[in-house]
Protein backbone atom coordinates (compact mmCIF):
# COMPACT_ATOMS: atom_id res chain seq x y z
CA UNK A 1 0.00 0.00 0.00
CA UNK A 2 1.30 3.39 -1.14
CA UNK A 3 2.81 5.20 2.05
CA UNK A 4 1.78 9.31 1.76
CA UNK A 5 4.66 11.95 2.64
CA UNK A 6 2.66 14.91 4.00
CA UNK A 7 5.34 18.15 2.79
CA UNK A 8 4.68 21.24 4.78
CA UNK A 9 7.32 24.34 2.41
CA UNK A 10 8.39 27.60 2.42
CA UNK A 11 8.62 29.13 -0.62
CA UNK A 12 11.20 31.17 0.45
CA UNK A 13 13.26 28.65 2.13
CA UNK A 14 17.08 27.41 1.34
CA UNK A 15 16.05 23.79 3.19
CA UNK A 16 13.52 23.38 1.31
CA UNK A 17 14.98 24.06 -2.12
CA UNK A 18 18.10 21.91 -1.12
CA UNK A 19 15.60 19.01 -0.36
CA UNK A 20 13.08 19.34 -2.78
CA UNK A 21 13.95 17.44 -5.71
CA UNK A 22 15.54 14.68 -3.51
CA UNK A 23 12.96 14.11 -1.48
CA UNK A 24 10.78 13.73 -5.49
CA UNK A 25 13.52 10.75 -6.07
CA UNK A 26 13.12 9.25 -2.62
CA UNK A 27 8.95 8.91 -3.19
CA UNK A 28 9.37 7.85 -6.72
CA UNK A 29 11.91 4.89 -5.57
CA UNK A 30 9.59 3.77 -2.86
CA UNK A 31 6.25 4.27 -4.65
CA UNK A 32 4.92 6.96 -1.94
CA UNK A 33 2.87 9.92 -2.66
CA UNK A 34 3.81 13.42 -1.83
CA UNK A 35 1.40 16.02 -0.76
CA UNK A 36 2.74 19.42 -1.12
CA UNK A 37 1.43 22.18 1.69
CA UNK A 38 3.14 25.55 0.88
CA UNK A 39 2.85 27.62 4.38
CA UNK A 40 4.57 30.57 5.24
CA UNK A 41 6.15 30.91 7.99
CA UNK A 42 5.37 34.48 9.19
CA UNK A 43 2.54 32.52 10.93
CA UNK A 44 4.33 29.11 11.37
CA UNK A 45 7.20 30.75 13.44
CA UNK A 46 5.21 33.14 15.91
CA UNK A 47 2.85 30.49 16.68
CA UNK A 48 5.93 27.74 17.50
CA UNK A 49 8.69 29.95 19.13
CA UNK A 50 10.76 30.61 15.78
CA UNK A 51 12.32 33.78 14.89
CA UNK A 52 12.91 35.39 11.57
CA UNK A 53 16.13 35.52 10.48
CA UNK A 54 16.77 39.45 10.85
CA UNK A 55 15.71 38.95 14.59
CA UNK A 56 18.33 36.00 15.33
CA UNK A 57 21.90 36.47 16.80
CA UNK A 58 24.45 37.01 14.83
CA UNK A 59 26.03 34.14 15.40
CA UNK A 60 23.24 32.33 14.61
CA UNK A 61 23.00 33.69 11.50
CA UNK A 62 26.84 33.36 10.46
CA UNK A 63 26.72 29.81 11.20
CA UNK A 64 23.37 29.40 8.93
CA UNK A 65 25.70 30.79 5.80
CA UNK A 66 28.59 28.17 6.79
CA UNK A 67 25.70 25.69 6.21
CA UNK A 68 24.08 26.65 3.63
CA UNK A 69 27.27 26.71 1.62
CA UNK A 70 28.01 23.05 3.03
CA UNK A 71 25.06 21.97 2.10
CA UNK A 72 24.94 23.73 -1.52
CA UNK A 73 28.72 21.88 -1.86
CA UNK A 74 27.25 18.17 -0.86
CA UNK A 75 24.15 17.99 -3.22
CA UNK A 76 26.26 19.68 -6.08
CA UNK A 77 23.64 22.38 -6.23
CA UNK A 78 23.36 25.89 -7.51
CA UNK A 79 22.59 27.93 -4.36
CA UNK A 80 23.48 31.97 -4.21
CA UNK A 81 23.69 31.83 0.02
CA UNK A 82 22.66 35.71 -0.17
CA UNK A 83 20.54 36.23 -2.72
CA UNK A 84 19.40 40.14 -4.01
CA UNK A 85 15.83 39.24 -2.86
CA UNK A 86 15.91 37.39 0.43
CA UNK A 87 14.16 37.53 2.63
CA UNK A 88 10.88 38.36 1.20
CA UNK A 89 7.35 37.76 1.90
CA UNK A 90 6.06 34.02 0.96
CA UNK A 91 2.93 34.47 0.74
CA UNK A 92 2.52 35.72 -2.61
CA UNK A 93 3.75 32.40 -3.81
CA UNK A 94 2.61 30.33 -1.32
CA UNK A 95 -1.18 31.35 -2.06
CA UNK A 96 -0.35 30.68 -5.64
CA UNK A 97 0.51 27.60 -5.30
CA UNK A 98 -2.21 26.35 -3.24
CA UNK A 99 -4.52 28.02 -5.68
CA UNK A 100 -2.51 26.01 -8.16
CA UNK A 101 -2.98 22.61 -6.16
CA UNK A 102 -6.65 23.32 -5.57
CA UNK A 103 -7.59 23.13 -9.34
CA UNK A 104 -5.53 19.56 -9.82
CA UNK A 105 -2.35 20.50 -10.56
CA UNK A 106 1.10 18.58 -9.43
CA UNK A 107 2.72 21.78 -8.15
CA UNK A 108 6.24 20.18 -7.08
CA UNK A 109 7.74 22.01 -10.75
CA UNK A 110 5.54 24.74 -9.71
CA UNK A 111 7.09 24.93 -6.26
CA UNK A 112 10.93 23.99 -7.53
CA UNK A 113 10.49 26.52 -10.28
CA UNK A 114 9.62 29.56 -7.24
CA UNK A 115 12.43 28.07 -5.20
CA UNK A 116 14.93 28.23 -7.80
CA UNK A 117 13.70 32.10 -8.58
CA UNK A 118 14.58 33.10 -5.75
CA UNK A 119 17.63 31.43 -4.49
CA UNK A 120 19.14 30.32 -7.82
CA UNK A 121 18.11 33.53 -10.32
CA UNK A 122 17.79 36.10 -8.23
CA UNK A 123 13.98 36.79 -8.85
CA UNK A 124 11.68 38.12 -6.13
CA UNK A 125 8.96 35.84 -5.64
CA UNK A 126 6.80 38.33 -3.79
CA UNK A 127 6.51 40.06 -6.99
CA UNK A 128 3.43 39.55 -8.93
CA UNK A 129 4.71 39.58 -12.43
CA UNK A 130 7.60 37.40 -11.57
CA UNK A 131 4.86 34.61 -10.12
CA UNK A 132 2.69 34.68 -12.64
CA UNK A 133 5.88 34.45 -15.41
CA UNK A 134 7.39 31.35 -13.09
CA UNK A 135 3.68 30.02 -13.70
CA UNK A 136 3.58 30.65 -17.10
CA UNK A 137 7.09 28.91 -17.96
CA UNK A 138 5.42 25.87 -15.91
CA UNK A 139 2.54 25.65 -18.77
CA UNK A 140 -0.16 26.83 -16.53
CA UNK A 141 -2.17 30.26 -16.42
CA UNK A 142 -0.38 32.52 -14.39
CA UNK A 143 -3.04 35.42 -14.51
CA UNK A 144 -5.61 33.37 -13.87
CA UNK A 145 -4.06 31.56 -10.78
CA UNK A 146 -2.74 34.93 -9.23
CA UNK A 147 -6.57 36.24 -9.98
CA UNK A 148 -7.66 33.78 -7.88
CA UNK A 149 -4.93 33.73 -5.24
CA UNK A 150 -5.79 36.77 -4.23
CA UNK A 151 -9.48 36.79 -3.67
CA UNK A 152 -9.13 33.06 -2.10
CA UNK A 153 -5.28 31.93 -1.29
CA UNK A 154 -5.40 33.75 1.84
CA UNK A 155 -8.06 31.24 3.25
CA UNK A 156 -6.23 28.59 1.39
CA UNK A 157 -3.03 29.75 3.32
CA UNK A 158 -4.32 29.98 6.67
CA UNK A 159 -6.14 26.74 6.65
CA UNK A 160 -2.46 25.14 5.61
CA UNK A 161 -0.76 27.33 8.45
CA UNK A 162 -3.28 25.73 11.20
CA UNK A 163 -3.03 22.14 9.45
CA UNK A 164 1.07 22.34 9.68
CA UNK A 165 0.90 23.60 13.17
CA UNK A 166 -1.58 20.84 14.17
CA UNK A 167 0.62 18.47 12.79
CA UNK A 168 3.58 19.73 15.38
CA UNK A 169 5.11 21.32 12.59
CA UNK A 170 7.72 24.48 14.00
CA UNK A 171 10.04 25.24 10.81
CA UNK A 172 10.18 24.21 7.12
CA UNK A 173 10.87 21.63 4.86
CA UNK A 174 8.44 19.36 7.58
CA UNK A 175 8.07 15.85 6.24
CA UNK A 176 5.12 13.84 8.11
CA UNK A 177 5.44 10.12 7.44
CA UNK A 178 1.86 8.44 8.06
CA UNK A 179 1.99 10.70 11.34
CA UNK A 180 5.65 10.58 12.16
CA UNK A 181 7.51 13.97 11.71
CA UNK A 182 10.59 14.95 10.36
CA UNK A 183 12.10 18.29 10.29
CA UNK A 184 14.63 19.25 7.74
CA UNK A 185 16.21 18.58 4.71
CA UNK A 186 19.18 16.93 6.31
CA UNK A 187 16.68 14.39 7.56
CA UNK A 188 15.51 12.97 4.07
CA UNK A 189 18.14 9.40 4.87
CA UNK A 190 15.70 9.15 8.36
CA UNK A 191 12.31 9.57 5.89
CA UNK A 192 13.70 7.19 3.52
CA UNK A 193 14.17 4.95 6.09
CA UNK A 194 10.79 5.12 7.43
CA UNK A 195 9.67 4.18 3.91
CA UNK A 196 11.52 1.38 3.55
CA UNK A 197 10.49 0.16 7.11
CA UNK A 198 14.14 0.29 8.52
CA UNK A 199 12.90 2.89 11.02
Amino acid sequence: MSQTITYYLSLVSPWTYLGHERLGEIANRHGATIDYVPVTISTVFPRTGGLPLPKRAPERQAYRLVELKRWKQVHGVPLNVEPKHFPTDDRPAARLALTAKARGHDIAQLSLAILRACWVEERDIADLTTLREIADACGLDGQALLDESESQGQQRLDAACEQAIAAGCFGVPWYDVEGEPFWGQDRLELVEKKLTGAL
